[in-house]
């Protein structure tokens, strides 16, 4: 019968798209297109020559395996053809399978081997006498590429074999490709080298291989898993695979250590799903399942047609890599204020789960993938990790598409958004006010080393957030017993514990206060040095990133970040809010010479001359009288230096309850030591 011209150009326009694709993954390693989009392509042809067997032709890639070698290697001719294999991509067509072989054998049950089918490149090792004399990639099955020099590199692969019983020339093919520990820290060094990273650890492995110089090769972390044999001469195999695979073993060579063998369908099947659940644990990437007929006699009867073996199936699983469009990019504010892109998607199925967001981690990753809303995007998801996109179709971009920046406003709060020098991450500055990092800001800012809101834990914060009560810590104070006591697991007494706590919390110190606000990169030891330093919150407030860097241990990054924090207005009208409700501390004394030039009051400032003015103290032990915290802001206040260790330079140590190598260490060097009674007394 006549082909439809419809059919015909249809068919035409498959294998052109078929051929480019396969011209891009075997011969420059450059895939544009998942697998399972090639998978796809490849069945909807053959479906169609199937319908019109006329249509078929020599050079359709259903009549072939690969593509052509690369000019730069040499070329390599298989003596036995490395043909590829049949796939499967349900339980039926694997019954299917299993039915045709017991009736061209006509046996009720099949032995099967069953193995993982590891992503990465197919590759034949030669040996004479034992010793490994070269190695080629498939190629088109007939013609490959000569990458002897390349495999030798590859440290698992023996260059001479164990034992002396293997055959004078041994063919043994296998996969080299690149484990998923090594591959991950390998693009972890480039991404810190600001140079090329692999998609994906299949073309790690092709990419490695196939380095023309071996150095290269060599420095790429590559492993290799042998699954067969190809020419022997001068000896013979067992008749058995699963025999021929322990002699391969003993031999030297690495195998799989998931190779089983199994009875029937029913015992693919069980193999096929125990793998599945094992696949995201596993070392390396996988695609799917090979199953093979484990008795080479019945595989001889069982023959080949044009491109495959009959007694051979790869069962494939769910695609980990499709293509999908990328529909937007929001962006999600998480609890410490961080922006992350997100993709939304076109729905689509990726490693049997349906997927319609993805990360994109920070504005380099979209601007390294070159990633735009309105792409064609290849999606992989391996295992429970979060599905994220490895590449945009670049030859599918719309004409009118835009890069992508990331907004300079905070889309929750609208609080100014600053990504610093040497930072990948881009953050919303307005901690205190921003809803997104609500629960995060007070639970700090009510913690014992800041404002010690006793009684006011994360699950009471949760409820009064939850409950519309409290949107800011300013809020905290506004709070009555009654709101409270109609919380779950609250009642009157507890409180009005938790009032008497907020009403305690409002004389504190300006170091507390400052670490209470929760200031990126300012922890316990730089509020107290910025309190010690500046003496006043309206002179920290005013002082310029130059001024901040003057202050010891504050460096250009912090000096940036408690700049912009004091200057987004809606931190500015909590802490305004926040000394409205009555939260006070002493000013101190400043150790800034420029103190006054910032504006600060002295007038109320508490001048005290002790014997720890200008002196380097060191804490240790536990105190009876007052908290480790509390000292140390006594000494700040008298104008010490608190330091964590003892050294020549210590002029103090207050030695505590069960003070151990720090008092040791003091009594070395000659260092004065007070006891508490002492300390106290000084300090009074």
């Amino acid at each position: 019968m006549s082909v439809p011209s419809t059919i015909q150009q249809q068919i035409n326009t498959l294998r052109q798209e078929l051929n480019k694709h396969s011209y891009n993954y075997y011969v420059l390693d450059a895939p544009t297109i998942p697998d399972s989009e090639y998978d796809r392509l490849m069945r909807e042809l053959e479906t169609l020559e199937a319908q019109y067997p006329e249509t078929i032709t020599s050079d359709s890639p259903t009549q072939r395996v690969g593509g052509q070698a690369l000019s730069q290697f040499a070329e390599f001719v298989h003596k036995q053809p490395m043909l590829s294999l049949n796939n499967a991509f349900s339980q039926e067509e694997l019954n299917d399978f299993d039915r045709r072989i017991r009736e061209k054998l006509n046996l009720d049950s099949i032995e099967y081997t069953a193995e993982p089918k590891i992503d990465g490149l197919a590759i034949s090792l030669h040996y004479e006498n034992g010793i490994l004399v070269a190695a080629a990639t498939r190629g088109d099955g007939t013609h490959g590429e000569d990458v002897t020099q390349n495999i030798r590199t590859i440290k698992i692969i023996p260059l001479r074999l164990q034992g002396d019983d293997y055959p004078a020339i041994l063919e043994v093919r296998g996969e080299v490709y690149m484990p998923l520990a090594k591959f991950n820290a390998y693009n972890q060094q480039q991404k810190q080298k600001g140079e090329r990273v692999f998609a994906n650890p299949r073309n790690a492995a092709a990419g490695s291989l196939r380095q023309l110089d071996p150095r290269m090769t060599a420095s790429r972390p590559l492993s290799m898993t042998c699954y067969g044999t190809g020419i022997i001469e001068g000896g013979t195999l067992p008749d058995k695979y699963s025999d021929i695979v322990a002699c391969l073993k003993r031999w030297g060579l690495p195998t799989s250590a998931y190779f089983k063998v199994v009875q029937g369908a029913q015992g693919c099947w069980d193999y096929y799903e125990d793998l599945h659940k094992q696949r995201a644990k596993m070392p390396f990437d996988i695609d799917g399942v090979v199953y093979k007929v484990n008795s080479n006699k019945q595989r001889d009867i069982m023959g080949f047609i044009s491109r495959a073996p009959r007694w051979a199936l790869a069962h494939k699983m769910p695609a980990q890599e499709v293509m999908t469009e990328l529909l937007a990019i929001d962006i999600q504010v998480g609890r410490t204020g961080a922006l992350t892109p997100v993709a939304r998607l076109a729905p689509v199925s990726v490693g049997g789960v349906t997927v319609t967001n993805a990360t994109l981690h920070n504005q380099d990753e979209i601007d390294r993938k070159d990633i735009r809303v309105g792409d064609t995007v290849i999606i992989r998801r391996a295992g429970d990790v979060i599905p994220e996109i490895v590449a945009s179709v670049l030859e599918k971009r719309p004409a009118n598409s835009q890069a992508f920046v990331l907004p300079t406003q905070c889309p929750v709060c609208g609080s100014a958004v600053v990504r610093l020098k040497e930072e990948a991450v881009a953050r919303c500055e307005g901690s205190l006010n921003c809803p997104a990092q609500r629960k995060q800001a007070i639970q700090h800012f009510a913690s014992r080393k800041a404002m010690n809101i006793e009684g006011l834990g994360e699950k009471l914060i949760e409820q009064l957030v939850d409950a519309n009560l409290i949107h800011n810590p300013a809020d905290l104070y506004r709070l009555t017993s009654d709101q409270l006591a109609n919380l779950e697991r609250m009642g009157k007494k507890s409180a009005d514990n938790v009032i008497q706590a907020l009403t305690n919390s409002r004389q504190t110190t300006l170091a507390r206060f400052l670490y209470a606000l929760g200031i990126r990169e300012v922890g316990e030891s730089t509020a107290r040095t910025l309190a010690n330093y500046f003496g006043d919150l309206n002179a920290i407030q005013q002082a310029s990133e130059i001024d901040l860097q003057k202050v010891p241990d504050v460096g250009e990054v912090v000096a940036q970040q408690i700049y912009h924090f004091f200057h987004e207005p809606h931190n500015q009208a909590i802490i305004l809010k926040l000394q409205q409700a009555g939260v006070q501390w002493a000013t101190i004394n400043p150790v800034a010479s420029n103190a006054t030039s910032n504006n600060v009051t002295n007038t109320t400032a508490t001048n005290v001359n002790s014997i720890f003015t200008g002196k380097s103290v060191v804490l240790t032990g536990t105190l009876t009288q007052m908290s480790r915290e509390d000292a140390t802001e006594r000494l700040l206040q008298m104008g010490a230096k608190v330091s964590s260790s003892v050294s020549k330079k210590t002029d103090y140590v207050v030695a505590g309850e069960n003070a151990g190598s720090k008092l040791e260490k003091a009594q070395t060097l000659g260092v004065t030591i007070l006891d508490e009674s002492q300390f106290l007394t000084h300090l009074k």
